[in-house]
């Protein structure tokens, strides 16, 4: 078997010359920024019984405020993404942030339902790329052996952002109107965007920097897109996480259903509690990262292993859970199901980078968005929402998770090629036996 001790993207340590103080700063900053990204985002459907009754509104209409938004996301990512990686990352971030901010402060001037509609929007333009060149500022800052970590820890931002976003609007709708539900997250976003590229520096970041460290990576340095497709690990690995996105978006989006039907909970506590599980989840994607790259360090194996782990080990309590009665007991195994269900996110966006050139990390994050949003949260609450009609809802959680087996069996699939896919990666294949010193290379 071919092995290989390192990426491209490991071999160039792109945290090289980075200061560690530095790269947490940089990372608070873009942790805050997607924040106010998710904030911005979802703060909406904490004000849609107002703008309902105000406007006089259908579902449908107030539907397609929200999933305008999703549908800009889907399309611009990938393009955005890869003029981020061409122009400069710490511009890009800035200009995105501007964006969905004045886009998000004219939600709040909207005067009618077309207006909003505009907003919203322009609210989807800003956002497109965020996440994917956001996590790629994140992962060249750190060394490799923290990307699982900081990746998840990055992207647990995202529900902590929906959940102050819905949280506090509606909190703020209370007190002061809708207006001002959005003008607050409009004014957060704003800030950060100003403090962003007078604290961030692209000269500090940028890949090009790397040049006068000298390139190990010649091989590929004239056709860096290639290895966004180019080997079986990286394709395999955008399916995989697609495959677990489809459970964990299924059920975010249908818990607060199902506690309203089967606990006979308020629409009010039943989002109180589903919120409590959208945090397991980004906890528990955190606490997963971690752990996997601490397992990483013997093998480069093991992260992908992990994920195998983590996919099973939540179908299994997912599983368990759903043949109890409802009660503690059930909610407990629940909320450890959600512990794990995304605990995938940071481990598949390390191997991502490892099997990437760093020039064109933004466009390969932005890739996995695209087949997450394809694979996972776009037909993952539609389909449970198609069996839920035919079996109920109790029945269709039950079948969901079945879909975390099916993303285990790819990520096996990677395990089988990952180290041969390194090495075609880097365009130095070493042809050796399994051996120890092999098996304890980073990756």
């Amino acid at each position: 078997m071919a092995f290989h001790p390192s990426s491209v993207a490991d071999e160039i340590d792109t945290s090289i010359g980075i200061p560690r103080r530095y790269a947490w700063i940089v990372f608070v900053l873009t942790f805050g920024l997607l924040i106010s990204d998710y904030m911005s985002r979802q703060v909406l459907n904490a004000v849609f019984p107002i703008l309902k009754s105000e406007w006089t509104l259908g579902d449908g209409q107030l539907g397609l405020l929200s999933g305008i938004v999703a549908l800009m996301v889907g399309l611009l990512t990938i393009p955005l993404s890869m003029l981020a990686d061409r122009f400069g990352r710490v511009k890009s971030l800035t200009l995105m942030a501007l964006l969905w901010s004045l886009a998000t402060l004219g939600c709040a001037l909207a005067e009618n339902y077309q207006e909003m509609l505009v907003a919203r929007f322009m609210v989807g333009v800003g956002e497109a790329a965020y996440g994917s060149v956001g996590i790629a500022v994140v992962v060249s800052v750190f060394p490799k052996s923290m990307r699982a970590t900081l990746a998840s820890a990055f992207m647990a931002g995202a529900m902590l952002g929906s959940v102050l976003g819905i949280s506090i609007g509606g909190a703020i709708a209370v007190k002061l109107g809708w207006r001002w539900s959005f003008a607050s997250m409009a004014l957060f976003g704003l800030v950060l965007a100003a403090l962003f590229p007078l604290i961030v520096k692209e000269a500090k970041i940028a890949p090009q920097r790397l040049a006068a460290l000298g390139s190990k990576a010649e091989a590929v340095a004239g056709r860096p897109l290639r290895t966004l497709y180019g080997t079986r690990s990286v394709i395999a690995a955008y399916v995989a996480s697609g495959l677990q996105t489809f459970v964990a978006g299924s059920m975010i989006v249908w818990m607060p259903s199902y506690f309203n039907r089967y606990y006979g909970m308020g629409e009010g506590q039943a989002g109180v509690l589903a919120g409590v599980m959208v945090l397991c989840c980004g906890g528990g994607a955190v606490l997963c990262g971690m752990l996997s790259d601490r397992m990483s360090r013997q093998s480069p194996l093991r992260k992908i292993e992990m994920c195998m782990v983590f996919c099973l080990g939540s179908c299994l309590l997912m599983s368990l859970a759903l043949i109890q009665s409802v009660g503690p007991l059930q909610l407990t195994l629940i909320g450890l199901a959600m512990l794990m269900v995304t605990g995938v996110n940071g481990p598949t966006i390390a191997t991502i980078a490892n099997l990437t050139h760093y020039k064109v990390h933004a466009t390969a994050f932005a890739a996995l968005t695209l087949v997450n949003n394809l694979l996972g949260l776009a037909p993952g609450p539609f389909v449970t929402g198609k069996v839920s009609d035919l079996l109920g809802l109790h029945s269709a959680f039950q079948l969901v998770p079945l879909m975390s087996i099916a993303a285990a069996a790819v990520f096996f699939y990677i395990r089988s090629h990952y180290l041969d896919d390194i090495a075609r990666v880097q365009g130095q294949v070493v042809v050796q036996a399994p051996t120890k010193a092999a098996m304890e290379v980073s990756s």
